[in-house]
């Protein structure tokens, strides 16, 4: 069965976010322009339901500077963009938000109050972010992971990071998702960890140990996404050439590899955190309008059927 273009697809996000009630989002420490900007475009597409936390005055004269509107949105004043953090985490486990969506503060900031052994969001899963890329060219959304949070992964760590995307490929409608573990070569060595780990993650998958997706590795980056790389290197596979998911062997590789799309192949970049309670909306300061929104996008209709173990 073809699947439809990246720009069908992303639009069958919004579209599907939009037929789903607003979700109650506490948005953490939203001084600056950019964030508001994109708290009022969510709100606007009926997206999201904000509570703005942070020092009252700060936001106001952060909306008043850009001549941005914040009628009808509600402020939670605190002292800093700290107590915003911890904040936002309680108005969750007071079930009196279902999301939280970063703002001007650093990402470390808020996650540290997210991950918090006794006050925290923390599920049995470790906590792992996902671009979802709307990609001229390519003929599906992708996802890349993980490229903001977990540094160095180990085996174990790069288990719960695979099966967070799984998780959100399947709940953005991707039937068994292909996952393509990345390396720079496409043979397992010794010599580079990445093969050995992308080898392990794919007995894993065989044993039951990560479901839902269908995996292969260690695989280059041309033969996980060009057909044509992945016949000239002789690999027979149902993922090479065709991936949903990439993931990535470590926080910079992955990084690096969503921010070029950005930049080099005018993608759209949308992504949250997984594997605590609530999906946490994390964007960049750089972040365009439509990756905002489309993060948001993306939140909404996880949190809308979120898996058993982040429940």
């Amino acid at each position: 069965m073809s699947r439809p273009d990246a720009a069908a697809a992303a639009t069958d996000v919004l579209a599907r976010a939009a037929g789903l009630p607003p979700l109650v989002t506490a948005v953490v420490h939203p001084c600056d322009e950019p964030s508001l900007a994109g708290v009022i475009a969510a709100r606007d597409r009926g997206l999201i339901a904000p509570i703005l936390i942070g020092p009252e005055d700060k936001i106001r004269r952060a909306a008043a500077e850009t001549g941005l509107d914040l009628a009808g949105l509600p402020i939670d004043p605190v002292p800093h963009s700290h107590a915003a953090a911890a904040r936002a985490v309680e108005l969750v486990r007071r079930a009196e938000a279902r999301a939280i969506m970063k703002g001007s503060l650093h990402t470390d900031e808020l996650l540290a109050e997210v991950v918090r052994r006794d006050t925290g969001l923390r599920t049995a899963r470790r906590i792992s972010h996902v671009f979802v890329l709307q990609v001229p060219g390519y003929d599906r959304l992708l996802f890349v992971t993980d490229g903001a949070v977990n540094i160095d992964p180990c085996l174990e760590e790069k288990a719960d990071i695979v099966q967070n995307a799984i998780d959100l490929a399947c709940a953005l409608g991707v039937a068994r998702p292909r996952v393509a573990i990345l390396s720079a070569v496409e043979t397992v060595t010794s010599k580079l960890r990445s093969t050995l780990d992308a080898a392990a993650l794919c007995k894993m998958a065989d044993r039951g140990q990560i479901t839902g997706g269908l995996l292969d590795g260690p695989l280059a980056f041309d033969n996980a996404v060009s057909p044509e790389a992945a016949r000239t290197k002789g690999i027979i596979s149902e993922v090479a050439g065709r991936a949903d998911i990439l993931v990535a062997p470590d926080l910079e590789s992955g990084n690096i590899l969503a921010k070029q799309f950005g930049h080099f192949s005018g993608a759209t970049a949308g992504g949250i955190v997984l594997g605590a309670r609530v999906p946490v909306i994390l964007s960049s300061r750089a972040d365009s309008l439509a990756s905002r929104v489309l993060s948001a996008a993306v939140a909404v209709i996880f949190a809308s059927a979120p898996p058993a173990a982040m429940r």
